[in-house]
């Protein structure tokens, strides 16, 4: 297993996700129109864009961790068994901490 490939995968995700996260947060600092039924449809934009914000925050904590387990060491094994996460889903879901088995 090639970790140092998974490790350009997180951190281009990351910042990919940091990009995101900054366009959603500008957005949703932008002055609202004066009109009320427009209002009211930026609103419900705005809510989509808070969903995809939390998603893109949880998804980047996940990331976080996976770095972190790969500077320590323990990347490619299951937080909970010890077990080695198949390749597979690490090429899947590179930031995934459990095997299939514990997930």
């Amino acid at each position: 297993m090639d970790i140092a490939q998974f490790k350009a995968r997180l951190l281009a995700r990351r910042d990919e996700l940091n990009r995101r996260l900054g366009k959603i947060e500008h957005a949703l600092d932008e002055t609202p129109p004066q009109d009320w039924e427009d209002r009211a449809s930026e609103r419900e934009g705005d809510e989509v864009l808070e969903d995809l914000g939390s998603a893109g925050l949880s998804e980047l904590r996940m990331i976080e961790a996976a770095l972190g387990r790969i500077e320590a060491g323990e990347y490619g094994y299951c937080v909970n068994c010890g077990e080695a996460i198949a390749p597979g889903r690490l090429e899947a879901v590179p930031h995934a901490a459990r095997c299939v088995r514990c997930a």
